[in-house]
């Protein structure tokens, strides 16, 4: 039952500000759409290159553009529109927010150094897996994703780590959007149980050609698993003579960061 102050509270919205609400969440995916075309190697763009690549209305771009200079998130040059000042507080933030313990930092690289392979570090965001920290392999050719980088859960060795805990519903979730559609559920079920039963898992071109790698669980306070340490890398090198000597190395690492307790904001 609703009470006098929710029934006349000014903040109370009705059904007929839906409309509204909805015009808004288009306005920002919109301009999420704007900011998310700047990147390392197209640090500005143009005006043109907004209306270009999203297919909006040039007035509409101009609107969006000029909101999100004012509040700081794009900042014009002669050569366009590029990062704002404000995106520099945010990412302060979310770098502070987000890095791993230095103690957690240095086993990956220490990892990284003895067995000269790419080290990263996923949790669980969704149906996806998040790349919260990476060491790359010293070697020219080497597997890298970029921290921040989402990718599917229906295949690769973190997943079948990070699968310990799914239930049926995400596990259907997850298979719709593989390659292999709902059946993939009964193998990903498949995976999970075999890498919790092992305290490892493996995998060897299942989501890229000529890519392996291996994984084991971190655990968190609540000692439930809640990221996936891997060493990855070209299949040509990963012979299992040398995955056999990868397992007891990263199964030691994982043990000294779970020890604390893994704290992470995706940790829950």
């Amino acid at each position: 039952m609703e009470s006098v102050a929710e029934q006349h509270s000014p903040l109370r919205r009705s059904s007929s500000t839906e409309p509204s609400d909805a015009g808004g969440v288009r306005s920002v995916q919109r301009a999420m759409e704007i900011l998310s075309l700047l990147t390392e190697t197209q640090p500005s763009v143009t005006i043109r290159e907004i209306v270009d690549r999203t297919g909006l209305a040039k007035t509409t771009v101009i609107r969006l553009v000029q909101t999100l200079e004012q509040n700081g998130l794009l900042w014009a040059t002669s050569r366009g529109y590029t990062a704002g000042p404000g995106l520099w507080r945010w990412a302060h933030l979310a770098q502070r927010s987000w890095e791993v313990p230095p103690e957690t930092r240095q086993l990956m690289r220490d990892l990284a150094a003895a067995h000269r392979e790419t080290v990263n570090l996923y949790m669980t965001r969704d149906v996806n897996r998040v790349c919260v920290a990476q060491e790359e392999s010293p070697q020219a050719l080497r597997h890298v994703v970029r921290v921040g980088d989402e990718l599917p859960m229906w295949a690769g060795a973190s997943s079948k780590v990070l699968l310990h805990d799914a239930g049926p519903a995400m596990l259907v979730r997850i298979a719709t959007n593989s390659p292999w559609g709902d059946g993939h559920a009964d193998t990903l079920r498949e995976w999970a149980r075999e890498a919790t039963a092992n305290g490892y898992a493996t995998s060897a071109g299942e989501r890229e050609p000529g890519l392996s790698a291996v994984a084991v669980p971190v655990t968190g306070r609540s000692v439930s698993v809640v990221a996936a340490l891997c060493l990855s890398g070209p299949t040509l090198r990963f012979t299992p003579e040398r995955v056999a000597e990868f397992i007891p190395a990263l199964q030691e690492a994982a043990a000294r960061m779970s020890e604390k307790g893994f704290d992470h904001p995706l940790a829950g």
